[in-house]
């Protein structure tokens, strides 16, 4: 039968409006609809954060129980203007029998979509609830009308059932192929046992009859759906929850309710009848890796917190990428199958969830935990075979490329460099530029067991202000200050070999140079700074690198390193000595200064046989004459010999002997000058200004200066100058 819902909108009254004025010389594009008919998981989180008080919940799957709700809801573009929607009409086709149409829904405009990923991107044009009414296959469309972006029609189709339970999935599904054999492995987990375990008194001392819709299948409140569930069944048999917890209760149960007791295929898929009774077509059952299908029963704070977790993760809004090189890590379906040995293909989009990581079906691993066998590297010849359940996270926190082939044969573009994540790369000190050097590694990669979830996913109490914002499924150790709050760094995964520290952040050398001992990520990304002002446009501060065909290739060996360790987002604490020494071999190699002193390691070998000599420090005096290395390089000169102050100044001949300053061409003179060093803030802008006397206008000496958040330094002359005073400003 087909039944049409038609809603206006009180958009519709301002199109003539909008087409009378909107000429195509004079507005732009109007953004593109797009659009999809999504039906909403319905979580116990959310009835409790939006008061919805008697509603029944829901999976969000297409496959789901005869009078039990399909929460529908049509996203769109999120750039058309909401005033532009015109009209939003439904229309039901279901199978012959049915009265079932899609009814006003439930879910006010406070309730958001339930993807964090659709947040991003799409709005809620409409809304709508069916509630099948006899088992079959609906189809549900909805036209989208707008004032200037078009319209479209989509498409949802639903199949309503019974539930069968395990003995009936059993049936096919205990043998043969993997895909076939599901039953027995599902047996062996936790979730095939706990409502055997709780009404047994082994699970808690507190399970009670209100526990029970999540640990069996197909239980529901509402007494008009009737579906086959545990409760029809249930009430059939005049069967009541047990007074008391102790063991028997499940051997007590009848058998109809064993078939539709603990946490099983229906409860994850959807109704089975179906699918069963059409020989298993595939096209009517459910097979979902949304994280919906998982929140059904995991969303429910303080205890069951899971799903607040995730989507609060950077997983949970993964960027949109399906083709088959790529769906290996950033779609759930194209890691699973990756997981499992099977060949790359193309997926549809669903962002890093639950069913990508742990297996429903298998528990053969901790966790649940797909498999997770040694990593190698894509350089080929690096296997990193220690790291415990973050191996599994390595799998796709790895650098795309061979570093060293790379770089060598990769023109400079847009995409250059390792692309994105490669922490297990960092981790283990390896797959970088290294130059030929041996870069130290730090021992984060062999003393911490499981290695990324140790440190990524701690645990944090309820009362704390960042409960679900960071530690466990978030995989963040690390909240910037929010205005209300202190920054949070979980650091009890470091005290145990670092002693006690509340931040990663800590002090221990200083790797930039800059004369401060500062935190090391500060150190970092001061380090990070240096370079980027190296590479084009050269004396520029940067915080992302514009990469092009121009570039040399030393300069795309610098940048591979800058990106590698700014991607791996550790700032070093991953693996500081490794980070420091790419930085540094990076720097060197287009400056000649390995040490990062800022003076050419050849030219301190020259005169002092290694650029780690004491007497070869940039501010040493060795000649006992005051004039530092750093100025005695900058006008050519030999360190080692001793100065003659003049008057006029310290006069040179040949940058070796001093003669009389008579005009000759090879004479140089050194004179006084000042040094104005100050901090900077990355976005603002410094202005170094001087006066002769304070009772004049300060002038501008210089160009304008932007910060880099590391300590900048300006050498100005005063060598005609009595008296200068300097000052630094800086906007906003």
């Amino acid at each position: 039968m087909n039944r049409t819902l038609k809603l206006l909108t009180p958009a519709a009254l301002l199109s003539a409006a909008v087409l009378l004025t909107a000429t195509p010389a004079q507005a732009a594009a109007p953004p593109a609809l797009s659009g999809s008919v999504a039906l909403r998981p319905l979580t116990p989180q959310d009835l409790k954060d939006y008061k919805l008080t008697g509603l029944q919940g829901a999976s969000g799957l297409n496959t789901i129980g005869i009078g039990q709700p399909g929460y529908l809801e049509v996203l769109i573009n999120k750039a058309v203007p909401a005033t532009d929607i015109t009209n939003v009409a439904w229309t039901v086709t279901g199978p012959i029998g049915s009265t079932a149409t899609v009814g006003e829904s439930p879910l006010g405009t406070n309730v958001p979509t339930y993807k964090m990923a659709d947040r991003e991107t799409s709005q809620v044009a409409g809304r709508g609830v069916l509630l099948p009414d006899i088992a079959g296959q609906y189809t549900v469309s909805v036209e989208v009308d707008t004032a200037s972006s078009g319209s479209t029609n989509l498409i949802q189709v639903i199949n309503a059932g019974t539930y069968m339970g395990v003995g009936t999935c059993a049936l096919c599904h205990s043998g043969g192929e993997v895909a076939l054999n599901q039953v027995v492995p599902w047996s062996k987990t936790p979730h095939a046992t706990f409502f055997t375990r709780a009404i047994n008194g082994t699970e808690s001392d507190h399970y009670g009859k209100n526990c029970i819709s999540c640990h069996t299948v197909g239980y529901d409140a509402n007494t008009n759906s009737i579906n086959g569930g545990f409760d029809d069944v249930a009430k059939t048999l005049d069967w009541s929850f047990p007074t008391v917890l102790t063991n028997g209760n499940w051997e007590a149960l009848p058998k109809d309710l064993k078939n539709l007791s603990n946490i099983q295929c229906e409860n994850c898929h959807g109704p089975g009848s179906q699918h069963a009774f059409n020989l298993g077509d595939p096209s009517k059952i459910s097979v979902s890796f949304a994280a919906g299908d998982c929140a059904q029963c995991h969303d429910s704070k303080p205890n069951h917190v899971r799903t607040a977790e995730e989507n609060n993760s950077g997983h949970a809004v993964a960027p949109v990428e399906t083709e088959a090189d790529c769906a290996r890590c950033h779609s759930a379906l194209g890691f699973a199958n990756y997981a499992a040995g099977k060949p790359a293909v193309a997926t549809p989009y669903e962002v890093i969830t639950c069913a990508t990581c742990h297996d429903p079906h298998d528990a053969t691993q901790p966790h649940q935990l797909r498999s997770h066998p040694a990593i190698t590297l894509m350089d080929k010849k690096t296997t990193i075979t220690e790291g415990g359940s973050g191996l599994l996270c390595m799998n796709c926190h790895m650098s795309r490329r061979d570093a060293t082939n790379y770089v060598e044969i990769t023109a400079g573009s847009n995409r250059f460099g390792p692309h994105h994540g490669p922490q297990a790369d960092m981790l283990a000190g390896a797959n970088a530029v290294n130059y030929g050097k041996v870069i130290p590694s730090s021992a984060h990669r062999d003393v911490v067991e499981d290695s990324c979830v140790t440190c990524h996913m701690q645990s944090v109490t309820s009362t704390n202000a960042a409960f679900t914002k960071v530690g466990g499924h978030t995989f963040k150790n690390h909240l910037n200050a929010d205005g209300t709050n202190a920054p949070v760094d979980l650091t009890a995964a470091c005290v145990t070999c670092h002693g006690d520290t509340e931040e990663f952040n800590f002090a221990r050398q200083d790797f930039d140079g800059d004369g401060v001992v500062e935190g090391v990520q500060t150190e970092v990304k001061g380090l990070l700074s240096q370079l980027g002002l190296m590479l084009p446009p050269v004396g520029v501060p940067k915080t992302t690198l514009a990469i092009d065909k121009t570039w040399t290739k030393p300069q795309l060996k610098a940048a591979y390193n800058y990106q590698f360790v700014l991607e791996d987002g550790s700032f070093g604490v991953h693996n500081l000595a490794y980070a420091v020494g790419l930085l540094k071999a990076s720097i060197a190699d287009l400056t000649g200064d390995a040490n990062n002193d800022r003076l050419p390691d050849s030219w301190q070998i020259t005169y002092f046989g290694s650029p780690n000599h004491p007497n070869a420090a940039p501010n040493a005096a060795p000649a006992g004459d005051s004039i530092p290395n750093w100025l005695k390089y900058s006008v050519g000169l030999d360190p080692t010999i001793k100065a003659i102050v003049m008057p006029d100044g310290v006069v040179w001949a040949n940058g070796k002997n001093v003669a009389p300053n008579t005009g000759d061409t090879n004479t140089i003179a050194i004179y006084t000058a000042a040094e104005v060093a100050f901090d900077t803030l990355v976005g603002k802008t410094y202005q170094i200004q001087s006066v002769s006397s304070m009772s004049e206008s300060w002038q501008n000496v210089g160009e304008p200066i932007q910060g880099t958040g590391s300590r900048m330094s300006y050498v100005t002359p005063t060598r005609t100058k009595l008296q200068q005073f300097y000052r630094v400003v800086s906007t906003p």
